[in-house]
């Protein structure tokens, strides 16, 4: 006797809504952050917490691929082109994560330093490993950013249009109210 999986599991929709809510913020603080001066009260405070908050996103993200990986989680549903592009997606959105993550440590410890996440404890720092390596890696951070939130705002519409037009299972699945 097998039993489908009907809803994402409470985990996997904690993980799913906290990354979303961070990712957004994150997303917002870091465009308006590199405006700030030198003269701003925000100015050391703002880029302290991105980093912190970034480490801490980039281990629940792990969490949440290993999590993913070995839980049952429901079938995708739509059209074979849609499954193939939902799961194209999603796997694109984790890689440029991994992305995101993996540069926001190169800019962060360019020079050496380590990141102290929230002063609870501290990522060492590398150091240089390349020339220019905090130019080109804030370039690709912010490339990356970018290609995340068209991403996730094209699956927040995908998600959007399964529910009202095609009025399946795939919204009510994340929020755990499966017909």
């Amino acid at each position: 006797m097998t039993s489908e999986v009907k809803n994402y599991n409470p985990v996997a929709r904690a993980l799913h809504w906290i990354s979303a809510i961070f990712i957004i913020g994150m997303f917002a603080v870091g465009l308006w952050m590199v405006d700030l001066s030198y003269y701003s009260e925000w100015y050391r405070t703002v880029p302290h917490w991105h980093k912190s908050i970034g480490i801490l996103l980039a281990g629940l993200t792990l969490f949440r691929i290993v999590w993913k990986k070995f839980t049952p989680s429901p079938e995708i549903e739509g059209k074979p082109y849609e499954i193939f592009a939902a799961k194209l997606v999603h796997f694109l959105m984790y890689l440029i994560l991994i992305v995101i993550f993996s540069s926001g440590y190169l800019i962060s410890t360019e020079d050496g330093r380590s990141i102290d996440v929230f002063n609870w404890f501290s990522i060492p720092g590398l150091g240089a490993l390349f020339e220019n390596q905090a130019d080109l890696s804030g370039d690709i951070h912010f490339y990356c950013a970018w290609a995340l939130i068209l991403m996730a705002a094209a699956h927040a519409i995908a998600a959007i249009k399964h529910h009202v037009i095609n009025k399946d299972n795939t919204l009510r699945k994340m929020i755990g109210a499966s017909k």
